[in-house]
């Protein structure tokens, strides 16, 4: 029996994928942003844009946390991997069809399940634009319009970070707080987040963030203490996804799973334990927008509450992960989509719009923003620009 190939024809008339752009840009952040895992002075976001046969040019972003500190992509991989290996998938293809092209990329690259999320944004922002309807509406339909959103504090110092809360609480602009801790010793991490929550008191909510750091028993110390001192959530203080699973419900406060999720299958197998009593979606680490939704309605169905996570991108991979969130049936947990604020410079023609605790998701076709092109071609990292054409 044959089986046929995902997009083995292209109909009639069709818009076509004749060519797909990637490069780099490197933007610095307004401070060091300290992790258990690496302390970045910069971001770097690879961009990636399809361009169509009927003029529609859709864009997507890839970004990880520290390069290849945080997990196993980095933007120059990610870059190399389209060039070399989606592109010839790709091109000439059926714009138009964009799970089924995906599942042809899938058919021929395996994980790059970052670079995965870019290409299928950008598919997606094509796609939402050439029929005039945002990517909520192309991904089921939006149920919020706004999305409230945590600040990470990470600065690795105690005065400086109760300053800086107290000065977003003051902007209106986030009352959610998320501790990056993990990298100094456990005595002195928890006494830095009882420090911050009494300073701060009832105007603000606390989580943490250990990226993995601890062991199952400093984990357990751990998660008794920041109960005590008022921490509402603890995200991923362990790797293994079985020490989760013997941590949960063991305290008064919630566990999140962050790492140890990697796309439906592993959120299936979490889920099928009750392994974490939270879920942190991020659209890259679940390998795309579709696999994103996949990972919350296994969550949805086996009671676990949903966080919308972060991979710390600029304004194109946020504002895709904002409408991916804005359809989720429940989102109790509300997202951290700060990435963009994390960084000196705007690349937008019209900035992101935060306010009262809140991101407004846009209602324009496709991502519903638009780059300012001058300083996509300033912070274009010089050498690494690479256009492929069809014809090639």
């Amino acid at each position: 029996m044959k089986i046929s190939s995902p997009v083995s024809s292209t109909p009639p008339g069709a818009p076509i994928i004749e060519r797909i752009e990637t490069l780099l840009l490197d933007l610095p952040t307004i401070r060091p942003h300290k992790l258990s895992v690496a302390t970045m002075n910069g971001q770097t976001l690879m961009l990636v844009r399809v361009y169509c046969s009927d003029g529609i040019v859709g864009t997507g972003e890839g970004t990880t946390i520290g390069g290849l500190a945080y997990g196993a992509e980095s933007p120059e991989g990610m870059k190399l991997a389209i060039d070399t290996y989606f592109v010839p998938v790709l091109r000439g293809q059926d714009a138009t069809r964009v799970q089924a092209l995906m599942d042809r990329v899938g058919l021929m690259v395996k994980e790059n399940r970052y670079a995965k999320c870019a290409v299928e944004t950008a598919l997606l922002d094509a796609q939402g634009k050439r029929s005039g309807l945002p990517l909520s509406e192309l991904l089921g339909g939006r149920r919020r319009d706004r999305l409230p959103v945590a600040w990470t504090l990470a600065s690795g110092d105690t005065a400086r970070d109760i300053a800086e809360a107290e000065k977003m609480l003051g902007l209106r602009r986030h009352n959610i707080f998320k501790l990056k801790i993990g990298a100094k010793p456990i005595k002195q991490d928890i006494a830095h987040v009882a420090a911050i929550k009494r300073a701060l008191g009832d105007a603000a909510a606390v989580r943490v963030d250990v990226n993995m750091a601890w062991s199952e028993t400093q984990a357990a110390y751990g998660m008794a203490a920041l109960a005590d001192a008022g921490c509402e959530l603890v995200e991923q203080p362990v790797a293994a996804a079985a020490a989760l699973g013997r941590l949960v419900r063991r305290f008064p406060t919630v566990l999140m799973a962050d790492e140890s999720l990697h796309g439906p299958q592993s959120a299936f197998e979490i889920a099928k334990t009750h392994g974490a009593d939270v879920f942190a979606v991020k659209v890259e680490q679940s390998g795309g927008l579709f696999a994103a939704q996949r990972v919350a309605a296994i969550a949805d169905a086996a009671g676990i509450e949903l966080y919308g996570g972060t991979m710390l991108e600029g304004a194109v991979g946020t504002i895709a992960s904002a409408h991916v969130f804005s359809t989720f049936a429940k989102l109790q947990w509300g997202t951290e989509l700060f990435g963009p604020l994390l960084l000196t410079e705007e690349i937008l023609a019209q900035p992101l719009e935060y306010s009262d605790f809140h991101l407004t998701v846009p209602r324009g076709p496709g991502l519903g923003i638009a780059l300012d092109e001058d300083r996509v071609r300033f912070f274009q990292r010089d050498g690494l620009h690479k256009t492929i054409s069809v014809n090639e």
